[in-house]
């Protein structure tokens, strides 16, 4: 098991942050706030597919007053994302959000700093000091010449300072780029000064096929250290591919362990069964079935290391000549032509769960 950074909790809504609370989802909506119907359309999509926090736009007076109608019925907690306008901060507070989504630097004066601070102190709501390399402050630009993990770092100390000063602690921060060396050299310098718990994700990360693998090598590298408490994988398109991607790169580190595993052989010329489709197959009808316990699958090509990953997971498939073996916790429960392998394998599923 990974060792992780010790942090202070928050909590965001019923949800645990950082202390040693496992490393929790989020995503955020990328409809219209004000259209109530279709935000909550979508944040219900987001948790049934395992989000743990959404966040979402609060932009202007409609969007706040949408909150009224959005936050009773979430699923899941909600964070609004606020910028320039103190007001909206405050609005959303009223409101009952769950989470705030800051830059303390761009709200305005200290007194309007103080006025968001003490009013998300006075209902418990946590506050993300949100710092990102495409909106640093130009004094910051101006000393560092250039976007550096030092000039991240720098204006997430200076954020916080300006929240401590209030005497608020419930904080969380988030240090973002879309290049990975650098956002991983900022989080590894704050993570020296700082016990705040961390929201991770590699910004603007792009499309589903570059940005998830994008994200997962950023993502991965912070969470093999130790570092990150909460994460989101940013993706242009639907946000519920976000969720998906965040869940397997939690899984492939051992940070997640609800749903199924799947171990698939590549296929090489030793395959004598057509294998990618058998696997596609069995992937299709296991998500249908919404599975929540841990579980592990292994589709295997070939009898070099298809019996012995099989035997390894709690349902295995080790193909051979136009068929296959099938086995339960490493014992074989017989041999079946390749025609039948994916109607045998998903009874025992069945039958299991």
């Amino acid at each position: 098991m990974l060792e992780r950074r010790k942090t202070r909790q928050i909590m965001v809504g019923n949800v645990p942050v950082g202390g040693g609370a496992p490393i929790a989802i989020q995503s955020m909506t990328n409809t219209d706030t004000a259209d109530a119907a279709a935000t909550l359309a979508q944040i219900r999509r987001l948790a049934e597919a395992g989000c743990d926090i959404v966040r979402l736009t609060v932009p202007d007076a409609r969007a706040a007053a949408a909150l009224s109608d959005i936050i009773p019925e979430s699923p899941v907690p909600l964070i609004a994302d606020i910028h320039f306008d103190y007001k909206l901060a405050l609005a959303a507070l009223d409101k009952g959000i769950a989470g705030l989504r800051i830059n303390p630097g761009n709200i305005g004066s200290a007194e309007k700093v103080r006025a968001v601070a003490r009013a998300a102190k006075e209902r418990g709501v946590p506050i993300r000091i949100g710092v990102n390399s495409g909106s640093l402050g130009k004094d910051i630009l101006a000393k560092h010449g250039n976007v550096s993990a030092a000039a991240l770092v720098e204006s997430a100390m200076q954020e916080i300072a300006a929240l401590e000063a209030e005497d608020f602690y419930d904080i969380k921060i988030s240090l973002k780029a879309s290049n990975v060396p650098l956002m991983l050299a900022a989080y590894r310098e704050l993570a020296k000064m700082v016990d705040y718990p961390f929201h991770i994700g590699v910004t603007e990360a792009g499309t589903p096929r570059r940005g998830s693998i994008k994200s997962a090598v950023g993502i991965g590298a912070l969470l093999a250290e130790g570092l990150g408490d909460t994460l989101r994988v940013s993706l242009t398109g639907d946000p519920v591919e976000e969720v998906f991607v965040a869940k397997e790169i939690l899984r492939s580190l051992g940070l997640y362990d609800k749903g199924v595993n799947y171990i698939v052989c590549p296929t090489c010329g030793r395959t004598k069964i057509d294998l990618p489709r058998i696997a596609a197959e069995i992937e299709r009808r296991v998500e249908a079935l919404h599975i929540e316990k841990p579980l592990t699958l292994a589709v295997m090509g070939c009898v070099v290391n298809g019996p012995g990953e099989a035997r390894e997971a709690d349902f295995g498939l080790a193909g051979g000549d136009g068929e296959g073996l099938i086995f339960t916790k490493g014992e074989v429960i017989g041999k079946y032509p390749e025609a039948l392998l994916v109607d045998k394998f998903m009874e025992l599923i069945q039958q299991a769960i």
